[in-house]
């Protein structure tokens, strides 16, 4: 079975980032694939670089980076609500004239057509909110 899964819960105020992990872990573990994991509204600061979390708490980001490796996946951050909320790779840091960026690969910046393809594509669409 195909995949995709769609976050839109905040990546530190609530579970949903990290329940959308663990889903996607245990999907590709059964045997399944995954088409594209897309990140919406909050869940966006999921791809930023410099969160720095307490010792004690999971880091979100490297979990999703290490996962997003591993497995070859799709990862897309919606480029309207990434921007929205300062997240940005390099080009549109340089675009927007900002000194710095903080999101790079995996996590990739696109538009929701990115999202309407992974339920075209995909047998299922499992959403993860607040």
């Amino acid at each position: 079975m195909i995949f995709s899964i769609l976050i839109y819960g905040s990546a530190h105020n609530s579970q949903s980032v990290h329940s959308a992990y663990r889903f996607t872990d245990s999907v590709l573990r059964s045997g399944h694939q995954i088409h594209r994991v897309f990140f919406y509204g909050e869940s966006v600061h999921a791809a930023s670089i410099l969160s720095a979390p307490p010792r004690d708490e999971l880091n979100i980001h490297q979990l999703w980076k290490d996962l997003a490796e591993t497995h070859q996946l799709d990862i897309v951050v919606c480029i309207a609500a990434a921007l929205k909320r300062g997240v940005m790779n390099e080009a549109e840091a340089r675009r927007h004239e900002k000194a710095s960026f903080n999101t790079q690969a995996p996590f990739e910046l696109s538009g929701l057509g990115q999202l309407s393809e992974a339920a075209i594509i995909s047998d299922r669409l499992v959403t993860f909110g607040a």
